[in-house]
């Protein structure tokens, strides 16, 4: 009988959120499983995965901050604003020196509006935008506020700047790296990312998908310690 409660997993680069899901469901034979909080097929790093009945939970346990290592990729904007779109405008980047990238990427420090992407999952009168994105269909979106809590640059070797992230749920990194690529003046997307943090759930409990059933299963956390643990994480940061 398979625990309720939450695997982490650390996610390659490569298949969905979703892919992985049922992975683990078929791996696992449980009745239910769902993921707190989607990874792009680009993305790698922690995701959370909630078994059985701790599905139930889901919405409690996706608060908290979120942390990214991100890799941009300025002079080259695309239709995804990651880098697996298509190209869309290329811009020569000579004249922008690292104080003008240090200052801008750390000037998106705070609240913000961001404006969902259009090949994103959010959803227009029913329709995810990604549909009518690839019927070539562009509509309104409404921005979102988010809070960027931390944000700092690690290491710039142009065309490429990496930067660590610690923001609130809901914040699109691709969103981010095409608006330090506009503010820049040069454009720019997202060109690898890897999220460490996901509320209570770090890289270092993340597992291998390709992990046995029997391996995978000694790695889930029980469902009464993650609801422990929300509960003291919500008091300290007194919600």
């Amino acid at each position: 009988m398979v625990v309720d409660g939450v695997l982490v997993i650390d996610k390659p680069v490569g298949p969905t959120s979703h892919d992985i899901v049922m992975k683990i469901k078929k791996k696992l034979s449980a009745k239910k499983v769902g993921h707190l909080g989607t990874l792009d097929p680009i993305a790698s790093g922690v995701l959370p995965l909630v078994i059985n009945r701790a599905t139930k939970y889901a919405e409690t346990l996706q608060q908290g901050v979120k942390e990214y290592d991100t890799l941009l990729k300025l002079g080259v904007v695309t239709d995804t604003y990651d880098a697996e779109g298509k190209v869309v405008e290329e811009h020569p980047i000579e004249g922008i020196t690292e104080e003008d990238i240090i200052k801008v990427i750390e000037g998106f420090r705070g609240r913000l509006k961001q404006l969902p992407p259009m090949y994103s999952a959010v959803k227009v009168g029913g329709v995810p935008l990604y549909r009518l994105a690839r019927k070539g269909i562009v509509v309104e979106r409404e921005p979102k506020e988010v809070e960027i809590y931390s944000i700092k640059v690690v290491k710039i070797e142009l065309p490429f700047v990496r930067f660590l992230v610690e923001c609130s749920r809901g914040t699109y990194m691709r969103t981010l790296c095409h608006d330090i690529g506009q503010r820049l003046g040069c454009g720019g997307h997202l060109y690898g990312l890897t999220r460490t943090r996901s509320g209570l759930f770090t890289i270092e409990q993340a597992v291998s998908p390709e992990l046995s059933a029997e391996e995978l299963a000694a790695h889930i956390i029980p469902l009464e310690k993650v609801l422990e643990d929300a509960d003291s994480s919500r008091k300290v940061q007194g919600f």
